[in-house]
């Protein structure tokens, strides 16, 4: 006989007997039919982490019965999913730069878009010379350490520091670098971007809060999940860039390369705030969708 808890969830867990293909099938139809973003892919990773089976294990235990305690464990993750949190939260890992990363309700989820953040800071750094050199590199609200790490994997010889107001936040980073083997060359500090830093950076990179507090309510349910401190970016959604703008210069060395994630429609904005504070604006980068999401600004040779 089926618990209360197996009732609960019926109307949404592969049916025991069925089997993982089918079950997965099934999951991704439910996903469809609730109007979910990508629900081939979630069904897959959901069914996968449930099942402890990777993409590999997938295929091979494809015709495999589920058990009852399966079939229960499938139900619980397709609720969760169908009340739109979200898969990375789900799983607590979320991939960036082709790096795992812990994620929890600490941290913003790491996205794809954030990704030319890391390769408009790299571009800047190919400009003044090979990655193999020494470079110091500050992540300024560096929530899980994703632009951080993911910088440090690809300059062998760079340091670097992340700030973060929340503690919480900077437990999961230093656990993110430690797991990746980039703990002796990252530290971590708790204060407001770079507030406690005392200069001396080669890049300086931020993904700040940019949505203005006015919207944040209409923000996809997924969004929503993401800790409030890290989307709100003030009235008009620049609070934070003036903050870095005023650092800026004490932070950077001379010639120094600060790169910083944009919202939709910021660049203009933004640009105007940084060339205020004596920067120079270099190139602005565009993500896949051609949206301009990542501005580049130098600190003048001799600063002004």
């Amino acid at each position: 006989m089926l618990s209360r808890k197996q009732t609960e969830f019926s109307d949404i867990a592969p049916a025991a007997g069925l089997t993982v293909a089918q079950a997965r099938r099934a999951m991704a139809d439910t996903f469809h039919r609730a109007g979910l973003d990508t629900p081939g892919l979630d069904a897959r990773l959901l069914v996968g982490h449930a099942l402890g089976l990777d993409q590999t294990g997938l295929l091979i235990e494809a015709n495999r019965a589920l058990g009852a305690d399966e079939s229960l464990a499938l139900g619980v993750l397709a609720q969760r999913r169908l009340r739109r949190e979200p898969v990375a939260r789900i799983l607590g890992v979320k991939e960036f730069w082709g790096l795992p990363l812990r994620i929890d309700e600490s941290t913003l989820v790491p996205r794809p878009e954030t990704e030319t953040v890391v390769e408009a800071a790299l571009s800047a750094i190919d400009r003044g010379g090979p990655r193999s050199r020494a470079l110091r590199i500050a992540d300024l609200g560096t929530g899980s350490g994703a632009l951080l790490i993911a910088l440090l994997t690809e300059l062998p010889n760079a340091i670097g520091v992340g700030t973060d107001m929340s503690r919480e936040a900077l437990a999961v980073a230093r656990d993110n670098a430690a797991r990746l083997g980039l703990a002796p060359r990252a530290r971590f500090a708790a204060c407001d971007f770079g507030a406690a830093l005392q200069g001396g950076f080669d890049l300086v990179v931020s993904n700040p809060p940019y949505v203005m507090s006015g919207d944040i309510a209409a923000l996809p349910p997924e969004v929503l999940r993401d800790p409030h401190r890290a989307l709100d970016g003030g009235a008009d959604g620049l609070t934070c860039y003036r903050i870095i703008a005023e650092q800026a210069s004490r932070l950077l060395l001379p010639a120094g390369d600060l790169v910083v994630e944009l919202g939709l429609g910021q660049d203009i904005l933004v640009a105007s705030l940084f060339r205020s504070a004596g920067l120079t604006i270099m190139p602005m980068h565009t993500d896949l969708a051609g949206i301009p999401r990542a501005l580049h600004a130098q600190r003048a040779t001799i600063a002004p």
